[in-house]
């Protein structure tokens, strides 16, 4: 459904490395592709290209079998975009927000006013239909502005960080949307500054650094890339942290992460790993609040592939 083969963008006094550098990428139909990286990454320039609002240096990519260079006005009629923050009028009504959307988009008005309705429905809004966008929470209006850009039913939705500002309510609220999108058939492209919200949602990932991807497939794929599971250890006094470093230091398959009382040790053999520093413990007499082994979660995958930034 969205295809990209070395894509490249440059751009004119940029720092070394920003935009596309031979950027792949391959979204089935109806999936949803998380789309990660740090600050620069390029991201942003990515979604720009194969939503033909930037042109390419080089590289070819297409939507729905349209090429993005060439056939233009075919793929916008395939795509929708929802931005960063929600592209709708506070003054008007939700429902009267949709049937201007609506409107134009060429949809005559009646055709207009039902299929706002449709959406409303279909987003939990219709209670709220009839009120100012002012009144609405910051879910309400992010999924508004989801049911805006499904007006004119588009194959594929370019969705850039659709969670940001909102609270946990307000996330969720947003998330039960775009699974309901890809249950109706869209196909998602998700660019999102919360690695939760990809683990959540996408079918499969992504990860980009300078303007490539350097790691792709499902969250638990990239998370078996590590390698190593986790050994969690939470302790009750801050003074016995350094001595269990140095216990738990020989069982160690990488570097030993420390966050205030909490002891986190990359390990192979789980099993061995438990049984081994819960008998050191017992000898040293120190008697944790709680020990845990768990998977990789993929902010250590993301860190490990892109180094320490922030996702953006």
């Amino acid at each position: 459904m969205i295809e990209a083969v070395g894509v490249r963008k440059n751009y004119k006094g940029g720092t070394a490395g920003a935009g596309l550098n031979g950027f792949d990428l391959e979204v089935r139909a109806g999936t949803v592709t998380g789309l990660l990286g740090p600050n620069g990454a390029g991201k942003t320039t990515a979604v720009r290209i194969l939503s033909t609002l930037l042109e390419m240096d080089s590289g070819t990519a297409a939507i729905a079998g349209y090429d993005v260079r060439r056939q233009g006005a075919e793929v916008r009629r395939r795509i929708g975009l929802v931005g960063q923050y929600a592209a709708v009028d506070e003054v008007l009504t939700g429902r009267q927000n949709l049937v201007m959307f609506g409107r134009l988009n060429h949809l005559g008005h009646a055709v207009a006013v039902k299929k706002a309705d449709e959406l409303l429905e279909r987003f939990s809004l219709t209670a709220a239909a009839g009120q100012a966008v002012t009144k609405y929470s910051g879910g309400m209006r992010r999924r508004l502005d989801l049911a805006a850009s499904l007006l004119v039913a588009p194959a594929v939705l370019f969705v850039d960080e659709p969670t940001t500002g909102l609270d946990p309510a307000g996330r969720i609220e947003v998330w039960n949307a775009v699974r309901q999108l890809v249950d109706g058939g869209t196909t998602v492209l998700l660019t999102t500054q919360y690695l939760e919200e990809a683990d959540q949602l996408a079918n499969r990932i992504s990860m980009l650094k300078d303007g490539k991807v350097v790691a792709e497939g499902t969250p638990d794929e990239l998370k078996t890339q590590l390698g190593s599971d986790w050994l969690d250890l939470v302790l009750a006094d801050p003074a016995e942290v350094q001595r269990v470093v140095e216990l738990a230091g020989p069982l160690a398959d990488g570097e030993i992460r420390v966050t205030d009382v909490r002891v986190s040790v990359p390990v192979k053999d789980r099993t061995r790993a438990l049984v081994t520093i819960a008998n050191s413990l017992h000898e040293a007499k120190i008697e944790p609040e709680d020990i845990t082994l768990r998977r990789p979660t993929l902010d250590e995958v993301f860190l490990q592939l892109t180094g320490p930034e922030v996702a953006a």
